[in-house]
């Protein structure tokens, strides 16, 4: 076996597109997973039980099912019921709202470690529950959690190949077509595996060296 760099050469188009979709997929999936998440973990907090039970039984219905089987719930069931979005659409939400019950999570221990002195002390002061929350609660939580949800960042980057089962063209569909067509598997693959590290791991440096900056 021999290394081909003209087969690399040829692959670049390809892998740029779907580099791009890639990192498209990471950020909106992200915004989506820290909203969505917020929004659970204050629900959490909801003094009626018909907010805080059907909101946990959903997160932790979406916890506990494999991606790739809400990949494809949303991908073919969906549009029986006149529901239906792209392919691309459909795997950003997917990812997104798979991981924002784990975002829930973190918010909730980072909002539950915010000392109980500093709900009071907004209470004594008569602040509205939205600046209490905004701008008592949150930045001392958001503080506490940054690293963590980092590090969900990082997770998502790595699955976003399971998107390639609905035809999503992120980078490893793009190697697989590639490799498809020439019937050289090597380079488009160890493109795309270098590809992941050279992202992943700064961004795991990053998250190390705001964990250490944000404890000390």
């Amino acid at each position: 076996m021999n290394w081909d760099w003209s087969a690399v050469a040829d692959f670049m188009p390809r892998f740029a597109d779907g580099l791009l979709v890639t990192l498209q997929i990471l950020v909106l999936g992200s915004l989506i997973s820290f909203t969505l998440g917020l929004v659970w973990a204050a629900a959490f907090r909801a003094p009626s039980r018909l907010v805080r039970w059907p909101v946990h039984a959903l997160t932790e219905f979406i916890r506990n099912t494999p991606l790739l089987v809400q990949l494809f719930f949303l991908f073919f069931v969906l549009p029986e019921w006149g529901v239906q979005f792209s392919a691309l659409t459909t795997g950003t939400i997917a990812i997104g709202l798979h991981y924002s019950t784990y975002t829930a999570q973190v918010y909730r221990a980072g909002i539950d470690a915010v000392p109980a002195g500093q709900w009071e002390a907004a209470t004594a002061l008569s602040l509205p529950a939205h600046r209490t929350w905004f701008a008592v609660i949150l930045p001392q939580a958001l503080r506490r959690i940054a690293p963590a949800l980092g590090n969900y960042v990082i997770a998502m980057l790595k699955d976003t190949p399971l998107l390639a089962a609905i035809s999503v063209l992120e980078m490893l569909q793009q190697a697989r077509l590639e490799s498809a067509t020439t019937f050289q598997y090597t380079e488009p693959l160890t493109v795309v595996g270098v590809a992941f590290i050279l992202i992943a791991y700064p961004a795991s440096l990053l998250v190390r060296a705001l964990e250490r900056r944000l404890v000390h």
